[in-house]
């Protein structure tokens, strides 16, 4: 089932004063977002030996098991343009409504052992790590979701994917953590679709340093690495984005929406106010959309 919404959260007196005023509203920047206030993890993990093998672990008030949102952030999967400072606030926010958040790093193209196959498998331990940390936390296994923005958002759609990936791939890892749903922040679910583009966005070739080549050079990574290209996922996805993004057009996201639902999974389209940054800040108009969307989902 697709459902498509608009969603308009100004007053039209604030959209009025706009308009008369004739200036564009205001986008946030990567470099706004990292200075958004957040409240410390109460823990740092390790998931892995790699330096950048850990994520931070926010945990709600009261007894739990809480529900738990895997936290990814974007970043062109470069390792300059961002870090899990970029979803701080993000994390923290759903934190005080109530929802666990695992916020992770992990390794990028620019970095060692990142790119294909190291960036995939980070993403997948980081979400198995759940099972492990609920040893010592109260979280609920059995509540887990995936949130990521821009390049993090393709990887929470492919940590719901690789359930579905072949044997023999590199990426199998055996029981992967079963998620209630994943939601897409501004991001590609398509790497095919994305390499046509992603230039734009993220500078050169971005996508043939994450996959080590173009898609007709090496088309089985691609068929492991394209969360599209392993529908059905079997889990409900959302994709919000903002109205003024252009990360995701309204072709690219419309394509994967139709493509997963005629695979038969249930996905949501929502169009939110902002740009690429207003859906992980939680003072934007974009984000109580954000905030709901992820409650419902890990009910």
């Amino acid at each position: 089932m697709l459902r498509i919404l608009r969603l308009f959260a100004l007053p039209a007196i604030i959209i009025g004063v706009l308009a008369a005023a004739a200036l564009p509203p205001q986008r946030l920047r990567p470099s706004d977002v990292d200075r958004l206030p957040s409240k410390p993890a109460d823990a740092r993990i390790t998931y892995g030996t790699d330096p950048l093998q850990f994520g931070e672990l926010r945990l709600p008030k009261g007894n739990g098991p809480f529900p738990v949102a895997v936290v990814i952030h974007g970043g062109c999967w470069v390792s300059r343009f961002a870090t899990l400072q970029n979803t701080a606030a993000l994390a923290d926010a759903l934190r005080d409504a109530g929802i666990a958040t695992w916020n992770v790093e992990y390794r990028r193209v620019d970095n060692p052992g990142g790119g294909w196959p190291g960036t995939f498998a980070d993403i997948a331990a980081a979400t198995d790590h759940v099972r492990a940390m609920a040893r010592q936390h109260p979280v609920d296994v059995t509540r887990v979701v995936t949130i990521g923005h821009s390049a993090g958002a393709h990887l929470a759609l492919w940590a719901a994917a690789r359930a579905r990936l072949p044997a023999t791939s590199v990426l199998r890892r055996e029981n992967p953590l079963t998620l209630r749903a994943a939601i897409a922040l501004g991001g590609p679910g398509d790497l095919r679709d994305f390499y046509r583009y992603g230039d734009q966005i993220c500078g050169s070739n971005v996508v043939e340093k994450l996959m080590g080549g173009g898609p007709d050079a090496l088309p089985d990574r691609y068929a492991q690495g394209s969360p599209v290209e392993l529908l059905p996922l079997g889990v409900p996805q959302v994709l919000i984005v903002g109205a003024e993004d252009g990360v995701m057009p309204k072709p690219s996201r419309d394509r994967y929406s139709t493509a997963a639902t005629q695979a038969g999974d249930r996905v949501e389209v929502i169009e939110v106010p902002g740009g690429h940054f207003e859906v992980i800040a939680p003072s934007s108009a974009a984000w109580p959309t954000v905030l709901y969307t992820v409650r419902r989902l890990v009910k």
